[in-house]
């Protein structure tokens, strides 16, 4: 069993898609089977644009929808420290996995694991969680259901000694 690892989600802004996914984890990591495994679990953006605020509103009622409610989160900017901080950074969309490999290339030593989060899809080839700012509520159930999936699916290829939760 690998010691406990560490995860961040990135998306563009930090309000609403890479706080979805730390969301969704982090309700996952934090109960059974896999209590205890995940270390440090954060989310940040590629852009600077809303630093200091809380996640998007109808990112907040989608994952209270489905029973996480003790979710808090001040969005931030990605740091060239994140790149010693965590095993895997998760990219939500191949743009900001670009601008993650980038800012990576000034660290070639760093430890994380740069990649696109929708790796983890189950379908056998790569997803993006499309950005739902702009558009409805179901934008971001879309968004929940692909981190739920991404989640779980992560989790069990990084465990895979651990008996997945029932559904």
């Amino acid at each position: 069993m690998p010691d406990q690892s560490s995860v961040l989600f990135v998306c563009l802004g930090n309000i609403c898609r890479s706080t979805m996914a730390e969301g969704v984890f982090q309700s996952l990591a934090k109960k059974p089977p896999y209590e205890g495994l995940i270390g440090k679990i954060d989310s940040c953006g590629t852009g600077a644009y809303h630093v200091g605020e809380e996640p998007d509103d109808r990112t907040m009622s989608t994952l209270e929808d489905h029973g996480i409610t003790d979710y808090v989160h001040c969005a931030r900017k990605v740091d060239d420290s994140d790149f010693d901080k965590f095993d895997y950074i998760f990219a939500m969309d191949r743009g900001n996995l670009e601008d993650l490999r980038r800012i990576q290339r000034r660290k070639p030593n760093s430890k994380a694991r740069v990649m696109l989060f929708g790796e983890y899809s189950g379908t056998g080839k790569a997803e993006v969680i499309s950005d739902p700012y702009y558009g409805g509520k179901q934008g971001f159930e879309k968004a929940y259901e692909q981190a739920m999936r991404f989640s779980l699916n992560f989790l069990q290829d990084v465990f895979p000694d651990v008996e997945p939760p029932k559904p």
